[in-house]
């Protein structure tokens, strides 16, 4: 693809100031090592491109990187006030009736105890019933198996968030 095919939205990611470009991926994930991992490799020529750079960076971050990643993101059920960009993603959790609300509460109060982090799920398109019961499984794995359930999921969130960042207007 010449760099007069690549799509507007990713031909301006492409040529933003540094300082900009990288507060718009931390807008993405709060994890400062894969944003440099992703900075690296500008120009991007297509999405997909650099979709599988964010894949690569998502497989190469450690523990400690995870953990501050998973710091930029709210609990379920509880998005950041005026974060449009976490009420979006939990839209399914919205309407939920009080007694899922408060049951999902618990719920994430648990997890929290067990793994020391929020409960991360790439809620996009979800109800809050899988929600719910996509915590009420994962509550019952290993530390180390829910670390990785956690990084793939990250990485899907990211794959979103940076087709949205490359497909809305300058």
């Amino acid at each position: 693809m010449t760099s007069t095919d690549t799509p507007p939205g990713l031909a301006r990611f492409n040529t933003l100031e540094e300082h900009r470009a990288r507060a718009a991926l931390h807008e993405a994930c709060a994890c400062a090592a894969w944003v440099r991992r992703l900075l690296a490799h500008r120009p991007y020529a297509t999405v997909d491109d650099l979709c599988a750079a964010s894949d690569a960076a998502m497989a190469a971050l450690t523990a400690e990187d995870l953990a501050e990643a998973m710091a930029g993101h709210p609990p379920i059920g509880r998005p950041t006030p005026g974060d449009a960009t976490s009420a979006r993603e939990q839209r399914g959790m919205a309407d939920a009736a009080d007694d899922l609300r408060a049951e999902m509460l618990a719920l994430n109060l648990a997890y929290q105890d067990r793994f020391g982090h929020v409960f991360l799920i790439c809620a996009t398109g979800k109800t809050a019933e899988q929600m719910r019961d996509a915590v009420k499984e994962r509550i019952g794995n290993t530390p180390e198996r829910e670390r990785e359930i956690v990084r793939a999921e990250l990485g899907r969130i990211n794959r979103i968030r940076l087709a949205r960042l490359v497909e809305e207007d300058a």
